[in-house]
């Protein structure tokens, strides 16, 4: 276990100094649409209502039906029409408002998709002429959520899996394995890879409408969502898909019927010459798809990125679905020399090469610092593969140990002991004729033989501790490869880190609306007659500019709310030679009137100044300094 120690740092760090020296040099880039900007800006307050209510993002974006909703103070809609794309490649997305719109808090939910395939959505508020309170409750952002979320994400894991079988058990028998061509387990492992793709593409298209839109389960039914799908970039990639799978279909049918049954070995080299060319261009188009449609195509050096991307792909299929592919040819208890174990354990060797060099690249795309690592989830999950990833590397040398353990003899002795009693049965059942029940016996028999020579089988595997140690190795390697595998499904969903800390950071620099509190002043007064003693309570809510709703309160030295025959009250701003500003009172109760809409224009030091009339002739007016808005 030392020595394996050892060799799994030695492959580990080169990569990982190089991936120090990337974060000491990154610049910004980013991956899955982070909001960047809003025209009225978040949190702010403008004078008039605006036209139109215009988003910038990080990144492209795809918009949909009700991609952007404004909602008033008190809850109703105040865009029309939908969100339309205000140019600028696809980084901005305006929405028309109604004309008219009064004062007070607006609310703006908005959804997307990102360039990268993975949906986003978030919400701010502004206010037009002064904070207000608000009835919004803002909406539940489901877009890639719920039900429809969590059976999408099966479906990619799904995807992932069955691209790895398909292509590296088929990689497998080709490099590794020509005779396994020939058996059963390797035909189902194969065409089992290739139908749980299929079938996770499928329900992806038809997903994938709900999931952008934050829709139900029903409406993966919808016909008109998924044509809708196919015209953006992720369905052109399911689309193109399921072309390349209709194509690994044929190559599956030479694999195993043509090639596997040709025994002239000038036809079948050529033959295999034509499968090697299809193969790859169905493997590499398969890891296309998803390179075109996810983080890889966007960012910086997409252009680099994509192909790398791809790559990093082929060598996991190459190395995962070749683990599980060797792992079923030893577990059914099948020929599998020493040579083909040998020469799968270098080009394992060279995959996890592939994927340690080409993952620290897009580790470096998709992080930035090292902060991000821990600080993001994102960089958890990643902090998690690399763990899973250097058990997968100790597995693999302890693997390796036992590939050099085993020996021809064992494998030469086990296959003789399995054809002898097979060809005993086929003795017994040509020397039984005549009849119809010297022809069932002879069935009878032929079974009886092939259960022993199948008990026989697996007590040589079991007996043989080379391979059993190779076996449970291997095993061991594809339980931790299928938890790397969700890990990996898991992190291209997520948001990288470089864009978690850009829509962090935008979130910080936004100005937080505040509703101011409300205005309570009281003023005492002395109009010098009878009963002239009292005091003026004034509050106006919400005590800001624009409209408030003011009252006013006269009470008696004993706290008693008492008439008078007048009051007056009026606003003014001496720093801007703004007023007198009256305002009108309307009588609600005993010593209260209060006034509706009272419009202060701007903020600043405002004199309340109120008169009032105890008689007629007994009458005063008494002034207070106040800061209204900010």
């Amino acid at each position: 276990m030392r020595v394996m120690t050892k060799s799994a740092l030695r492959l580990l760090a080169v990569p990982l100094a190089v991936l120090g020296l990337l974060f000491g040099t990154a610049a910004p880039a980013s991956a899955h649409a982070a909001l960047v900007g809003s025209d009225p800006a978040q949190g702010s307050v403008v004078k008039t209502a605006p036209a139109q209510v215009r988003l910038t993002f990080s990144e492209g974006v795809l918009l949909s039906r009700d991609a952007i909703r404004v909602l008033g103070p008190d809850g109703e809609r105040a865009e029309t029409g939908d969100a339309n794309d205000g140019g600028r490649g696809n980084t901005t997305a305006a929405v028309a408002l109604r004309p008219g719109l009064g004062n007070g808090t607006y609310t703006v939910a908005w959804k997307a998709v990102s360039a990268d395939s993975h949906p986003v959505a978030g919400a701010f508020t502004f206010s037009i002429g002064a904070p207000s309170k608000t009835s919004v409750a803002l909406p539940a952002q489901e877009v890639g959520g719920g039900a429809v979320g969590a059976l999408y994400d099966i479906a990619r894991y799904a995807a992932y899996l069955g691209f790895a079988l398909l292509v590296g058990a088929a990689f497998f028998i080709g490099v590794c394995w020509p005779d396994g061509a020939r058996t059963r387990p390797m035909r189902r492992l194969v065409a089992t890879g290739w139908a749980t793709m299929v079938a996770a593409t499928i329900l992806l298209l038809m997903l994938r409408a709900p999931y952008a839109n934050g829709g139900t389960l029903g409406d993966a039914f919808d016909l008109g969502g998924v044509r809708d799908v196919l015209d953006t970039r992720p369905g052109a990639a399911l689309l193109s898909r399921l072309l390349l799978l209709a194509a690994g279909a044929v190559f599956i049918a030479v694999l195993f019927g043509s090639w596997a049954k040709r025994e002239d070995p000038v036809e079948r080299q050529d033959l295999a010459w034509g499968l090697a060319i299809g193969g790859t261009v169905v493997s590499v188009g398969l890891a296309a798809t998803w390179a075109m449609a996810e983080h890889a195509s966007v960012g910086i050096q997409a252009s680099v990125a994509m192909p790398v991307d791809i790559v990093h792909l082929l060598a996991v299929a190459v190395w995962l679905g070749g683990l599980t592919a060797l792992l079923a040819a030893l577990w059914s208890g099948q020929r599998v020399e020493r040579a083909t174990v040998q020469r799968f354990s270098k080009i394992a060797f060279g995959a996890v090469v592939t994927l340690v060099v080409t993952g620290v690249y897009q580790s470096w795309r998709q992080l930035g610092s090292w902060d991000a690592l821990v600080s993001t989830g994102y960089g958890q999950l990643l902090l998690v593969k690399v763990g899973l990833v250097i058990v997968l590397v100790e597995l693999a040398w302890l693997s390796r140990r036992w590939t050099a353990r085993l020996g021809e003899a064992a494998v030469r002795g086990r296959a003789v002991a399995v054809a002898q009693p097979v060809a005993a049965g086929r003795k017994g059942a040509g020397g039984a004729g005549g009849g119809g029940d010297a022809s069932e016996r002879a069935g009878q028999l032929a079974r009886q033989e092939a259960a022993l020579a199948k008990e026989r089988a697996r007590k040589e595997r079991d007996g043989d501790a080379e391979r059993t140690g190779l076996r449970k190795s291997v095993l061991a390697e594809v339980a931790v490869a299928v938890v790397v595998l969700a890990v990996t499904t898991l992190l291209t969903g997520t948001q990288p880190g470089r864009a978690a800390e850009e829509g962090a950071a935008q979130q910080a620099s936004a100005p937080v609306a505040e509703v101011p509190e409300p205005l309570d002043v009281r003023i005492p007064f002395d109009t010098g007659g009878t009963d002239g003693k009292g005091e003026a309570e004034v509050t106006m809510d919400p005590g800001g500019i624009a409209e408030n709703e003011l009252h006013l309160l006269v009470t008696s030295p004993d706290g008693r709310a008492f008439d008078v025959p007048e009051v007056q009250i009026s606003f003014t701003l001496k720093s801007k030679k703004i007023g007198p500003i009256p305002v009108t009172l309307g009588k609600v109760d005993t010593g209260h009137w209060s006034a509706a809409n009272v419009q202060i224009p701007v903020p600043g030091e405002w004199t309340i100044a109120v008169t009032v009339r105890t008689s007629d002739i007994d009458q005063v007016t008494r002034t207070k300094v106040v800061k209204i808005g900010s």
